[in-house]
């Protein structure tokens, strides 16, 4: 397992799935990662996923996907004693994350500038759907609504099904994505100035980022995408083909690579078509040429036409059920799933769970986590005797409905 944070503390008090996903990158990493939750309720997440018994049980698979490796506190905020514990808890920490709505933190009186003095060394991320600031910065906003405010919702599907959702929550990811390498570039700066900074992550600003194509054409071109669905607006043909069974993606996105295609098929003829002789008068033909394309296609099934093309040298690739992409060996061979054990509601009762690691080795060597995802405020007294808490003090506490 790499350790690169090894020794690096973060305060997690994020819930759901952008800031989760932030430490869950961290925590992959080493790092040791405190998940600050309500007592009683915890994470969102907790209650979400498709197994009914894991949701009563507030360990979801939506929270087992990106919390394994943490360990819980439970904390009351909004107490004054809650407060006092967090302060505690940040004078032993490099970095505090939260997703709050922006000024619920401040408000609490445990926001950045009521902590950046006492603890000038603090990085402190702040991720939200449309960033601390600006005329949409207290707007609430979920995954599908930072979709569409993207204009990612209006460039996916066809011109039938379009504006379509992606069909995960793509903009979560990409703003907890954008936050971990934020985090681990001030973590580097602080190392050399000795000083920490607010972090400030728009979901919408980083989805954006992403976009740069779409984005280049719009603002430098003055061409405005239109939804393609399969297709790619690059080049033809590049896209998705029904072959005699199965979808298979094809990018034959150089003019070698479309000739070698059209040879492969028993379609010389097609290189000298004057409908397809070229690359940009492809483009303009692409629905006769796919038509022409998948007629052939249907004498083998996507799996022989992947290995035929891309011996060639023709990219191709089979498109997969999400199983399908779980279990094909190139993933088994990388080691990106791992087991883990979580403790099931009896305590004494495990369970082992897959998940995915990081999406890189670091000199050939897996990421990974120290134990399974913890259960609501299960490292709550190892956590405070560790800040200097005694039992009695944390008894207490705990009566009081602190933690």
């Amino acid at each position: 397992m790499n350790k690169l944070l090894e020794g690096v503390t973060v305060l997690d008090l994020t819930n759901v799935l952008s800031g989760p996903f932030t430490g869950y990158q961290m925590a992959l990493l080493g790092a040791n990662v405190i998940k600050v939750e309500t007592p009683g309720a915890g994470d969102l997440a907790r209650q979400l996923g498709a197994d009914s018994d894991l949701n009563k049980e507030k360990m979801g698979t939506s929270f087992l996907a990106q919390n394994a490796g943490k360990r819980s506190i439970s904390l009351n905020l909004k107490s004054a004693k809650g407060k006092e514990v967090l302060r505690r808890l940040a004078g032993n920490a490099d970095v505090i994350l939260e997703n709050f709505r922006p000024g619920v933190m401040d408000r609490l009186g445990v926001g950045y500038n009521a902590l950046k003095d006492e603890f000038p060394r603090l990085v402190y991320c702040a991720i939200s759907g449309f960033g601390q600031t600006g005329p949409l910065a207290d707007a609430p906003a979920y995954d599908q609504i930072i979709q569409g405010r993207s204009g990612v919702m209006s460039i996916t599907g066809d011109e039938q099904s379009a504006p379509l959702r992606v069909g995960y929550p793509v903009c979560d990811t990409i703003g907890g994505m954008t936050a971990a390498f934020a985090i681990a570039s001030a973590l580097v700066s602080r190392n050399n100035t000795g000083k920490g900074c607010f972090i400030d992550v728009s979901m919408l600003d980083s989805v954006m980022v992403t976009m740069g194509w779409i984005v280049s054409n719009q603002l430098i071109a003055g061409r405005s995408p239109v939804p393609m669905g399969n297709d790619n607006f690059t080049a033809s043909p590049s896209g998705a083909f029904r072959t005699g069974d199965g979808l298979l993606n094809i990018a034959a996105n150089k003019q070698e690579q479309f000739e070698i295609l059209c040879d492969l098929l028993g379609r010389s003829d097609l290189k000298t078509d004057p409908r397809f002789a070229e690359r940009e008068i492809r483009k303009t033909n692409r629905k006769a040429l796919s038509e022409i394309l998948e007629e052939e296609l249907r004498r083998g099934d996507a799996a022989e036409w992947e290995r035929k093309f891309n011996q060639a040298g023709v990219p191709a690739g089979q498109v997969l059920s999400v199983l399908d992409a779980l279990t094909q060996d190139q993933v088994q061979h990388r080691g990106l799933l791992m087991k883990v054990l979580f403790n099931k509601e009896d305590l004494d009762q495990t369970q082992e769970i897959t998940l995915t690691r990081s999406g890189f080795t670091i000199d050939g060597e897996q990421t990974g986590v120290r134990h399974g995802p913890p259960r609501l405020g299960q490292h709550t007294d190892e956590i405070l005797l560790a800040t200097g808490y005694t039992p009695a003090n944390i008894s207490n506490l705990r009566e009081e409905g602190v933690v």
